[in-house]
């Protein structure tokens, strides 16, 4: 079945095609043309945006549940329930936790993810355990240690070859050897959770690192006779810089130095969300320890520290334009284009281009969404 969908703007790599119609065949994205056949059927969005689905490759919960809860019943929630966030594709995120625990969550998602109606899984993102305690954050540090080539590759194998993100500290031993094997099987390295120097953060970007976690948060800082994690994230060439803009965990003037910095291209918007996303206030949990969820910000109960978010990517999209850091297709393509980028999955979402899966959204010009698609079907309306 053939269709076209008629838009304001049509957000596409590298170009905004205005007043067009985007083909959908089969479920699939064919051509955007300025004309359509005579008799075609027509969903009319004329007053809006039509831009790639969102991609959310760092969330670990949503809608009372959590990656590492192990119940793949909770992930098609989680699913479902992303789609009116805008995200079409994710990578379910780990937190450090044990080996055991780590290797059985790989091993369900790896069996069970194509089950997944909703949002679909790209991927797996390991956040941990290869950090180190000063920057903890909200991560567990008793399970922290120097990575393992040895388990890295068993999470790998359990997950069906799905693990393809993982994050470590650079200050650790046996990096350069890690990232080299992870390499070897396709795993993006991400730095996060570190006191490193600019040194040694530069030195694992010079080994094949290319993701910074969620800029600013949880790494050594900017000072300008120890650059630190962030300035290597600001001044790397070819790496990602991850932000959480959410208005809590990053400034909007702290934000807006990341966009400067990277460009559009190599800033990513992320949630970084926790099972408290799409709850609202309360109490929650975040893997072993007791959150307290107000004025929309996830705090832990015991010392106040930053909890992961209850952002909606949708809402981060929104916020960095809102802000005046980019405009409308930029905010977008922060969202969908540079995250699938970053973790080598652009070639099946991310990005409306003929043949991929036509996984959309439709926002209107101040960016608020309207509606979700997945496989050329509507599957959330606003």
């Amino acid at each position: 079945m053939t269709y076209y969908v008629k838009a304001k703007g049509i957000v596409l790599e590298q170009e905004v095609v205005e007043n067009a119609y985007l083909e959908i065949n089969a479920g699939k994205f064919g051509e955007v043309v300025k004309e359509v056949p005579a008799g075609a059927e027509v969903v009319d969005y004329s007053n809006s945006i039509i831009s790639a689905g969102l991609v959310d490759t760092h969330i670990h919960g949503y809608k009372s549940h959590d990656v590492m809860d192990n119940d793949f019943e909770g992930i098609k929630v989680m699913s479902n329930g992303l789609l009116e966030c805008g995200v079409t594709s994710w990578l379910p995120t780990t937190l450090t936790s044990s080996v055991e625990l780590l290797n059985a969550v790989c091993q369900t998602i790896g069996e069970h993810y194509q089950e997944v109606e909703g949002a679909k899984i790209r991927g797996i993102f390991l956040e941990g355990p290869f950090f180190t305690e000063k920057y903890k954050g909200a991560q567990n540090p008793k399970y922290m240690s120097d990575p393992s080539i040895p388990v890295l590759d068993k999470w790998h194998q359990l997950s069906n070859q799905l693990v393809n993100k993982i994050a470590i500290a650079p200050e650790r031993k046996g990096v350069k050897e890690f990232i080299e094997f992870a390499k070897s099987k396709d795993i993006h390295v991400a730095l996060a959770h570190s006191d490193a120097t600019y040194e040694e953060a530069m030195d694992a970007v010079d080994n094949g690192a290319n993701i910074f976690i969620h800029t600013y948060n949880g790494m050594s800082g900017l000072h300008h006779r120890n650059p630190g994690m962030v300035g290597a994230a600001l001044s790397s060439d070819g790496t990602f810089a991850e932000l959480i803009c959410d208005g809590h965990h990053v400034h909007p003037g702290a934000a807006k130095v990341v966009v400067k910095a990277k460009g559009p291209e190599e800033t990513v918007l992320i949630t970084d969300c926790m099972r408290a996303g799409g709850m609202g206030d309360g109490e929650s949990k975040l893997g072993e320890f007791d959150v307290i969820v107000k004025e929309g910000a996830a705090r832990l109960k015991e010392g106040g520290n930053l909890a992961g978010s209850i952002l909606e990517l949708k809402q981060g999209v929104k916020n960095v334009y809102d802000w005046g850091l980019v405009d409308v297709a930029d905010a977008l393509r922060m969202a969908s284009l540079s995250p699938a980028k970053s973790v080598g999955i652009d070639d099946v979402c991310g990005r409306i281009a003929p043949g991929l899966d036509a996984d959309f959204i439709v926002v209107s010009p101040e960016l608020v969404l309207e509606a979700t698609y997945l496989d050329g079907e509507k599957r959330y309306q606003a």
